[in-house]
């Protein structure tokens, strides 16, 4: 669908443009920013987690947009981290309703058994513990946890410590 003359783009792998241009079809030509979103998620992922200042140059020119529009959406977003991190992300909901169900000592007990702060990476870079969410909207399921995008409802800590150790 889009043919991109712009030198950044070439950084993009095929599956990532075949990608983009999936997520392009959905929207008006004149539109192709609202696309953004999805291009840096495929980006992100095929890059071990992470996006850099070129990857994401690159999706600003096969967007046509401007560079500094794409970083704004990078750093904005929660589900974007612009620097290496490690293989399995864990976020914390930390809102009212998992705070007063023990959401701080979940989040001090990953601290304690990872060696880490949020917002840190282990030194194997086999966990991220990314910094608290203020919310992932599971407040029935209260505390809860999201590791690599699945959700873990009514946590203790002896099952924090199960989910991690079924992690690779």
């Amino acid at each position: 669908m889009t043919d991109t003359t712009t030198a950044g783009a070439d950084l993009l792998s095929a599956h990532a443009r075949e990608e983009i241009d999936r997520w392009l079809a959905k929207y008006p030509l004149d539109r192709k920013q609202s696309a953004v979103l999805a291009a840096l998620r495929e980006v992100q992922h095929e890059n071990g987690g992470y996006l850099t200042l070129p990857l994401m140059d690159a999706v600003a020119d096969y967007l046509q947009m401007p560079s500094v529009a794409v970083y704004e959406v990078a750093s904005f977003y929660s589900m974007f981290e612009l620097k290496p991190v490690g293989r399995h992300s864990i976020s914390v909901c930390t809102n009212v309703s998992c705070m007063l169900r023990g959401a701080d000592d979940i989040v001090r007990h990953l601290e304690s058994r990872l060696g880490i702060q949020t917002g840190q990476s282990t030194p194997d870079g086999r966990f991220f513990l990314k910094r608290e969410e203020e919310c992932l909207a599971a407040c029935c399921g209260a505390p809860m946890m999201m590791v690599d995008h699945v959700y873990y409802e009514n946590l203790t800590l002896n099952r924090v410590d199960a989910i991690l150790d079924e992690m690779e």
